[in-house]
């Protein structure tokens, strides 16, 4: 269902200025707009649940509970069995959530009070064929979530029946995917007119389910009128990057494509520097070289001869001291390069160092582009604190929540509180292009003077498993290398990856899905006119 959602993301307020511009300014009226959505939540239920004969809806005080008490509504003139169980004062119900609630009581459906050792045991519930319908808290909350309905929650999910979150699932923060507290695990979410960014990353993916989106048929200059908000991140997929790939004229060479220089690989992790080289390869960079230990090079030789392998402890010339041999190749090497991925597999080693020096010394002598990754990362964030060495237009970063933790000498639990936030800092403080990897990848960059924050809607949960950075630095560094700008390489890369791990999914499933099983998805992917 992600393939049907749209573009724009919006936060809470964002979402709510929205729902008044329609209403205020196009004439919609609210209760009708209620109604609607209500309908698009019901019509979800019964395609996803067909067999449903009973409907138990919770519901709070505010549009969220109206929302499910026109549900529960509806759900009785269609011949189901519906009740409403309600928290919060419902006495002091007014506006369109008392409209909603009279809607339900002219059809005469049951309420009661919740109460949260009657639902334990599954009381109140037919045996089969129930719903749960979860219209608790809506997008308001910015608190975690306590008391009654905190029960009402961990009852919800305790249930052994499905769910349908309407609008947002209850102690979901809708701005950031994090959980306030506790939050209802649903297998379904109905969300209208603007798309909560919170859904879309980190606990919002496990909260939600399945997300059905509807825009409420609001006319177009909701969205796009004098007074309508700018959305506060995009979401991006393989179907809308993948336009960036035209056909290869017919008179190319490798020389047109980039040269891709890998530094990565400290003993015992030979196998990062050759899946990032594999993957540059597969990306399509014209040339592909890596410098390692030695000791790996007949490893890497062995699984692909294509790439070209340095070995910094090589003593082919014997007039000079070792230590001149091995900088005299590097640079060499790197001033030939159209790119330096450094990190994969780096360690933390005076060798590392040592490595990861020669890549910002080229970067800085040559103009050369830079894709840090991994070690290289934690290598960096010791610098935090040496300006001369901090902030670069001409790179690209690519943390995960620990890595990006360490860059912005904060904790990980502080990067994932708030993801978009995350990765606006860091772009900021460190400069080039960031991406916050994990489930909801960010994307952060700079255009026409302004930060841009892009999501990348591909990618499960089969990713989960080593190597899989090494492979998206590879990537990386190949667009690149094909003359890509770093925030288009970085867009298309991570779209690329997330939607070959879906592929290698459909073959064969999440479990046991190995970093190296991407590659011939990332072919097939980077060559889409064949």
């Amino acid at each position: 269902m992600r393939s049907r959602l749209p573009r724009a993301l919006y936060q809470a307020s964002q979402a709510r200025e929205l729902d008044r511009i329609a209403i205020e300014e196009c004439g919609i009226d609210s209760f009708s707009l209620m109604q609607q959505a209500a309908s698009v939540a019901f019509a979800a239920l019964l395609d996803k649940w067909p067999q449903v004969k009973h409907v138990q809806v919770f519901v709070g005080t505010g549009n969220n509970g109206g929302d499910g008490y026109v549900l529960a509504g509806l759900a009785r003139d269609n011949g189901l069995n519906s009740e409403l169980v309600q928290l919060g004062d419902h006495n002091k119900l007014n506006g369109d959530a008392l409209k909603a609630q009279q809607f339900a009581e002219q059809r005469k459906v049951p309420c009661s009070r919740f109460d949260r050792s009657g639902f334990v045991a599954n009381d109140n519930c037919p045996a089969g064929h129930t719903v749960i319908v979860d219209a608790l808290l809506g997008t308001g909350l910015d608190r975690p979530v306590s008391d009654t309905y905190a029960d009402a929650i961990a009852t919800i999910n305790e249930l052994d029946f499905p769910v349908l979150a309407i609008d947002v699932p209850s102690g979901l923060c809708s701005n950031t995917g994090n959980i306030l507290g506790v939050a209802v695990q649903a297998q379904l979410t109905t969300t209208f007119i603007g798309l909560k960014q919170g859904l879309l990353t980190f606990h919002g993916l496990d909260s939600c389910g399945e997300l059905v989106y509807h825009n409420l048929d609001v006319p177009d200059k909701v969205f796009s009128g004098d007074n309508s908000p700018r959305p506060s991140c995009r979401r991006i997929d393989v179907s809308q990057m993948s336009r960036l790939l035209l056909p290869r004229q017919a008179s190319a060479h490798k020389g047109d494509f980039g040269h891709t220089v890998i530094l990565a690989g400290d003993y015992g992790f030979g196998g990062a520097a050759l899946m990032a080289a594999e993957a540059a390869v597969r990306a399509g960079s014209g040339m592909v070289s890596v410098v390692t230990r030695s000791v790996h090079r007949t490893a890497i030789l062995s699984r692909r001869p294509e790439i070209m392998v340095l070995g910094t402890e090589d003593t082919t010339d014997e007039e000079s001291a070792p230590a001149e041999r091995e900088a005299d190749r590097i640079g060499d090497l790197l001033e030939r390069a159209s790119v330096i991925v450094v990190g994969p597999g780096l360690g933390k080693s005076n060798w590392s160092r040592k490595l990861l020096q020669r890549a910002m010394q080229a970067q800085l002598a040559q103009g050369l582009p830079l894709v840090v990754d991994a070690d290289g990362l934690n290598l960096l964030a010791e610098r935090r604190d040496q300006s001369s060495h901090r902030k670069r237009d001409n790179w690209i970063l690519t943390p995960h929540p620990a890595e990006a933790a360490r860059l912005l000498g904060g904790e990980t639990g502080e990067v994932q509180a708030d993801r978009f936030a995350a990765v606006a800092t860091m772009q900021q403080d460190w400069g080039g292009v960031c991406l916050l990897k994990g489930a909801g990848s960010l994307v952060c960059y700079v255009a026409d003077g302004e930060p841009c924050i892009e999501l990348c809607s591909e990618g499960n949960p089969g990713m989960a498993s080593g190597g899989m950075g090494d492979v998206l630095s590879g990537i990386i560094g190949a667009l690149v290398a094909q003359k890509f700008s770093l925030a288009d390489s970085l867009r298309l890369a991570v779209c690329v990856h997330g939607e070959s791990a879906d592929l290698a999914s459909a073959a064969g499933g999440q479990r046991g899905m190995a970093a190296t099983d991407l590659y011939p998805y990332i072919r097939q992917l980077m060559s889409p006119e064949t």
